[in-house]
């Protein structure tokens, strides 16, 4: 699979190359980057030489991974990426430097990788599935403003650091429309409610989900 580049005029989505592997040791530092995804901690420059010239090139040539590293004024700000799960399926990643965040890169950035994904002439896929470790309140934030369901808390889902954690999984079909479907937090299956939230985001209650008697 040959790489591609893709861009909005703010964003731009490309490979990234060996000249970034300053930048993804710096970004890798943030605590919450360590904390929330399943990057090696502590995180050392021959991990991020690793990442760059073996993981991402060795995704593109073997069709399993799209990874991007998300820039904005030519700097590097963060990574984005599609894992393809045949047939027509693909499960999004990303995550964004702290420099980077509430300026809504992330969501330029996902709706670019999503228009690839679902796009006739890009992946043609007929859906794309995220997920986050419980409570990554931020992830589940940038999946629901692009139209993702959320699905399910899976218990134990999820492997950090040899270690199993309760994973949340939504789905995005090619259908669906690229805009939040209900008002945060868009779920009927029981989860925590956000401690806080923006008044511009109003607060629902979950309505439990009917189930098998045990």
């Amino acid at each position: 699979m040959e790489p591609v580049t893709l861009s909005d005029g703010v964003v731009e989505l490309a490979p990234p190359t060996p000249a970034d592997v300053d930048a993804v040791t710096t970004l890798c530092q943030d605590p919450d980057i360590r904390r929330w995804t399943t990057v090696p901690s502590p995180y050392t420059r021959p991990d991020a030489e690793y990442f760059v010239g073996t993981m991402v090139g060795d995704g593109w040539e073997q069709g399993r991974e799209c990874t991007w590293g998300i820039r904005t004024d030519g700097a590097l700000v963060g990574m984005i990426g599609l894992s393809l799960r045949p047939p027509g399926s693909a499960e999004v990643g990303y995550w964004l430097g702290p420099q980077a965040r509430g300026r809504g890169l992330l969501h330029r950035s996902l709706r670019l990788a999503l228009g690839h994904a679902f796009a006739p002439d890009g992946l043609d896929l007929d859906r794309v599935e995220w997920r986050c470790f419980a409570g990554n309140w931020a992830s589940w934030r940038a999946a629901w403003r692009v139209g993702f369901t959320f699905e399910a808390t899976l218990r134990g889902g999820g492997v950090q650091r040899g270690r199993r954690v309760d994973e949340w999984a939504g789905t995005l079909l090619r259908e669906d429309p690229r805009e939040p479907r209900r008002p945060w937090p868009a779920t009927s299956i029981p989860a925590p409610l956000p401690p806080t939230l923006p008044p511009t985001l109003p607060r629902t209650t979950p309505t439990p989900v009917a189930g098998p008697s045990a």
